[in-house]
């Protein structure tokens, strides 16, 4: 692969990357409620739900998925659905007791890494913007494979790295909001954000 087209590529994943998303909000929420250990667990499951989408797109399934009406919108709205409910969830949490970090370790390893799965898997808009993106760097005449691999750790590595600088500036000001209002206003703007994510998410069209 011709390094100035790499390059292409990868300055577009840090603009993808740092454009504040539903797997931004994921990853400093986990970071502030269960700490930067955690939110590793999180990130892990946000690069496995982009390898899954980059595997999709590669194999050809997603031009179908752009092209088909009912798929896209049944995995549309499967993600609206669940970022709300997350949002709905955070807003629950602002009436517990949850001021002490220890507290919330109890949850699930495997809930944090599924659920940031899940968040990636149901953006169809993600599916789409690779198959408009991943072609364009592609060389008709290099191995479409190789190629691919190249282009899908690139995008991984740049995800991981910039969602681990989203979960260490959110553990760091985790000190801020000890007191229970404290964590309660975080939990609502948590909340608002992940209702938000679902908001823009349902103003995408195919298109």
């Amino acid at each position: 692969m011709n390094f100035d087209l790499w390059l292409a590529f990868l300055i577009a994943c840090i603009v993808l990357a740092i454009s504040p998303g539903a797997g931004a909000v994921n990853s400093m929420s986990i970071a502030m409620k269960h700490g930067f250990k955690r939110s590793l667990i999180s990130n892990l499951g946000l690069q496995v739900g982009n390898i899954i989408n980059i595997t999709i797109v590669g194999a050809g399934l997603g031009a179908l998925l752009a092209q088909s009406e009912v798929m896209f919108f049944t995995i549309k709205w499967a993600g609206i659905i669940y970022l709300v409910y997350l949002g709905v969830q955070k807003f629950r949490e602002s009436t517990t007791d949850c001021s002490e970090l220890e507290r919330s370790q109890d949850t699930s390893a495997w809930k944090v890494f599924t659920q940031a799965i899940f968040i990636n898997i149901t953006n169809p808009k993600s599916i789409v913007f690779l198959v408009a993106l991943l072609p364009q760097f592609i060389e008709p005449l290099g191995s479409h494979l190789q190629q691919m691999q190249i282009l899908g750790i690139t995008m991984v590595v740049v995800d991981m790295i910039v969602m681990m600088g989203y979960s260490i500036l959110a553990a760091r000001v985790t000190h801020l909001i000890q007191s229970k209002r404290h964590v309660m206003i975080q939990n609502r703007i948590f909340g608002c954000m992940f209702i938000g994510a679902g908001s823009l998410l349902a103003a995408i069209s195919r298109n």
